[in-house]
């Protein structure tokens, strides 16, 4: 008997896009009546780094490299809502789920939306309250042109409460990221990236820096590098390098400093597996990222954010994440070091089934007529 299957876009770009949409896919290839294509950008534009990301995380090719590259923020908005619209008129699916929030997510979003394809947001609901984001841009416009809203935590439901969105859009279904790494939870501890940096396990930090407002501020990156300089007393440092922090690290004369101080191992981006591998065994993360805020709150490992602001609070309340800025930074480092030992809580619903959660949801929604 012929099934007339759903055609599902499931659109990913920067790195953490492939970790969230990994186990939705997954989830969605057990259920017969969905027919799935994944939409790459190319937002992401490291080809090895992306490739591996695939391969890692057992993922098919795309149907589709929108090769969208890198650029200004109007750059990349307006190149992949070209692109993605042209291939949306070629091949229509029934739902585009959008994760997220990179420009990608809003330029495919808003794509789908005008051509009257339904739009699935992934975590949606996160808010830092910080216009100056772009992210935080990206994330409210995102929910708005969305019909259905899977959420990670309990807060993200009551934000999107606030701002009026219907309940019956909302679903609480946990945190996809979590999904990945309970998954390759044992691959990544057999990697033991640590051993290649000859590193000890549990006495390193891992770093990452690459918001515009920690690294394009001289006096700032200034600053955050004089405290790892100190930090690198007591605790070896390894960080890879963002290629927008290398490069401002060059134009600020800071490089030649940092790769002087043997307590401190500079490295290119890592993959997906290895970054993890080293983030497992290290004593804290110190960064500026989002997605990382959850997986060391899930691995008991103290997070220290550099930011004033957080669009995961959950891992401040619940979890191991601190914020903190460059001139607290070494005070907060001691007193994370001093609470490692106490395992914090892990948020409702972190559990490794975010994607079957979603599959479930997506059934009841337009499986239902």
């Amino acid at each position: 008997m012929h099934i007339n299957k759903k055609r599902i876009h499931l659109v990913v770009a920067a790195r953490p896009n492939f970790v969230k949409v990994a186990p939705v896919y997954h989830a969605l290839t057990t259920v017969n009546k969905f027919e799935l294509r994944i939409v790459h950008t190319g937002q992401h534009y490291d080809y090895a780094l992306s490739r591996n990301l695939f391969e890692d995380l057992a993922l098919p090719d795309p149907a589709i490299n929108l090769r969208v590259g890198s650029g200004s923020h109007g750059h990349q908005v307006a190149n992949a809502l070209v692109r993605y619209e042209k291939y949306l008129l070629h091949d229509k699916p029934d739902l585009c789920i959008v994760p997220g929030d990179v420009n990608s997510s809003l330029a495919c979003a808003l794509a789908a939306a005008k051509l009257h394809v339904p739009v699935a947001h992934l975590e949606a609901g996160l808010r830092s309250f910080d216009p100056t984001m772009p992210e935080e841009i990206n994330r409210q416009l995102t929910d708005r042109l969305s019909s259905i809203l899977w959420t990670p935590s309990a807060d993200a439901d009551e934000n999107l409460s606030n701002e009026g969105i219907d309940s019956n859009n909302i679903t609480l279904v946990g945190n996809c990221m979590i999904d990945s790494l309970v998954k390759m939870l044992p691959t990544i501890q057999g990697k033991r990236t640590w051993k290649k940096y000859g590193l000890t396990p549990d006495k390193y930090c891992v770093v990452t820096l690459h918001r515009p407002g920690n690294v394009d501020i001289p006096s700032r990156l200034n600053s955050l590098m004089q405290a790892l300089h100190d930090l690198a007393e007591d605790t070896r440092v390894i960080m890879p390098l963002h290629p927008r922090t290398r490069a401002r690290l060059e134009a600020a004369s800071l490089l030649p400093s940092i790769d002087a101080d043997t307590r401190i191992t500079l490295t290119e981006p890592l993959g997906y597996l290895d970054f993890l591998s080293l983030v497992e065994r290290s004593r804290a993360v110190i960064t500026d990222s989002g997605g990382i805020q959850e997986e060391t709150t899930y691995l008991g490992i103290p997070c220290l954010t550099i930011r004033p602001n957080t669009e995961r609070p959950v891992t401040c309340s619940i979890g191991t994440n601190v914020l903190v800025e460059p001139e607290t930074l070494p005070h907060n480092f001691a007193t994370a070091l001093d609470q490692r030992g106490k395992k914090p809580s892990v948020p409702p619903l972190w559990d490794g089934h975010a994607g079957l959660r979603v599959a479930q949801d997506l059934q009841k929604r337009i499986l239902r007529h």
